[in-house]
């Protein structure tokens, strides 16, 4: 193998498979070879296939060999431990199922195997996919590739590192409130949050189930759209995936952005955000200003009540999807209880779950109950409402939305986690994309002096993931020719 393929994009590798420079197997023991080295530190991975992995890389180069036509031949491919792969534990870093092994794929998974892709393995996350920090997990904190000192974000955190680390050249995450863009953002790489009802989730752990969206990080922008186009798309063991046809999404990231409408929100610029980042920002805005494109100022309105808006949902959906672990339905059962089955679910319940989840689950349950349903959920969902309305009337004037992804660069270790509230708030900028049910796309546009990379979010209308890949593609390319804005 001709040096060091870390970095090489997927499009790289593609390449050089179907010109046999190298072939499969020879890429997924390279990547093999790196998680051995940098794993041990960064925590990314929960298991990793490696006998697998290497049997799928083998039948991968006999299928090309035969002339099978495989768009996503030479993906070396992570998946978070929410997402059911068959024949391998699906955790969700909880002590509640270790153990539980999937009897069948989820669909993305299919899909993407059916593509070509290889599956090295599954990454950390917070516990079913709750926090913002990645530090909620019964295998520990993932830390962050660019400075230990700081956690890639979460939920998806594992996924969000190993691309980052180079440890494969894509990973799969979810995205309720922002576990795809904000470690995208903190890591310093694409990170792509589809519309709702694009992407099965059929096979996937749910947290909040009409809000969670199975997305994907990778390097480029290129590797993003190759793997949600094979991904994308109705699936009848999904009733709320939605009959939209899937573009081909990497033949159209050359599409001309000439005359784009960007939208800017004042309250996301407003006090509370870090003042390198809202310059960072503001030069990619000039730079988009400079070929052609129209810069045009934006209310949110109800943005302010988006944070409360989505933690009463969220909870109140996680206190129903989560009922089922109880140590008798699902999950790891707690000794010495008898035949009492209050007691079997009461401390299978209490020993499984960790504080994050214990907490989710009590406002949800609190939110739902008997005398605070209308006060709480109601109102949450009429307030819902209100602000997918103020984005479909945002996208009745402009083409994409263009916003800060975090309040500040990073996280440090730790910092967080007795201030959960101050945890919820790095939500503020993601969650109104999941509330409306909008595709979101993080890219990375230069570096902050703190060191850590600074992301810029685009949100464009339902289904028009199309543009929004090829606005991303654009402002990245300005970063680069800007040098990194820093």
């Amino acid at each position: 193998m001709n040096g060091d393929l870390s970095w090489r994009s997927f499009a790289c590798a593609r390449r050089a498979v179907r010109t046999r420079e190298i072939c499969c197997e020879e890429l997924v023991s390279h990547f093999l070879e790196r998680i051995g080295e940098k794993n041990k530190h960064l925590n990314a991975f929960t298991f990793v296939r490696a006998g697998r992995a290497l049997e799928e890389a083998r039948a991968v180069d006999r299928d090309l060999r035969r002339g099978r036509d495989m768009p996503l031949a030479g993906l070396v491919l992570a998946v978070k431990d929410v997402i059911c792969i068959k024949d391998l534990e699906v955790t969700c870093a909880s002590n509640v199922l270790q153990g539980f092994r999937s009897v069948y794929d989820a669909t993305c998974v299919a899909r993407l195997r059916r593509a070509g892709a290889v599956i090295i393995g599954t990454t950390n996350c917070d516990e079913f996919a709750m926090g913002s920090t990645n530090e909620n997990s019964c295998f520990g904190p993932v830390l962050n590739p660019h400075d230990q000192e700081y956690v890639p974000g979460g939920s998806s955190g594992g996924s969000a590192a190993a691309v980052a680390a180079g440890l494969c050249h894509a990973a799969l995450g979810t995205d309720t409130g922002g576990s795809i863009r904000q470690p995208a953002a903190f890591c310093g790489v694409v990170g792509l949050k589809p519309t709702y009802g694009r992407v099965s989730r059929s096979g996937l752990v749910a947290f909040a189930s009409s809000l969670d969206c199975v997305g994907t990080f990778a390097c480029t922008i290129n590797g993003a759209a190759s793997v949600l186009e094979s991904m994308a798309g109705l699936d009848p063991l999904d009733a709320t995936s939605a009959p939209v046809g899937v573009p081909r999404y990497a033949k159209e990231l050359a599409r001309s952005v000439e005359g784009l409408k960007i939208g800017l929100p004042a309250e996301c610029f407003a006090d509370g955000l870090d003042g390198d980042i809202r310059r960072m920002l503001e030069s990619l805005i000039e730079e988009f200003r400079s070929t052609g494109a129209e810069i045009q100022p934006i209310s949110l309105a109800h943005m302010e009540y988006g944070i409360a808006t989505y933690y009463i949902l969220a909870t109140a959906e996680a206190s129903s999807n989560l009922a089922r672990f109880d140590g008798i339905r699902y999950g790891k059962r707690a000794r010495g209880n008898g035949s009492d089955v209050k007691r079997i679910s009461t401390r299978s319940r209490t020993e499984g779950f960790g504080a994050e989840a214990k907490r989710r689950i009590m406002l949800g349950t609190y939110v739902l109950s008997s005398g605070y349903y209308d006060a709480y959920y109601a109102k949450a969902q009429r307030v819902r409402s209100l602000i997918r309305r103020d984005l479909d009337a945002a996208f009745e004037d402009v083409d994409v939305v263009l916003t800060p992804v975090t309040p500040s660069p990073g996280i440090r270790v730790g910092s967080l986690l007795d201030d959960p509230l101050k945890m919820y708030l790095s939500d503020l900028y993601t969650v109104p994309a999941n509330l409306a049910g909008l595709p979101g796309l993080v890219v990375p546009v230069g570096t902050h002096p703190s060191g850590l990379p600074v992301g810029a979010q685009f949100l464009a209308r339902p289904f028009d993931e199309s543009r929004l890949l090829s606005v991303g593609q654009r402002a990245m390319e300005l970063a680069q020719q800007a040098g990194g804005f820093a």
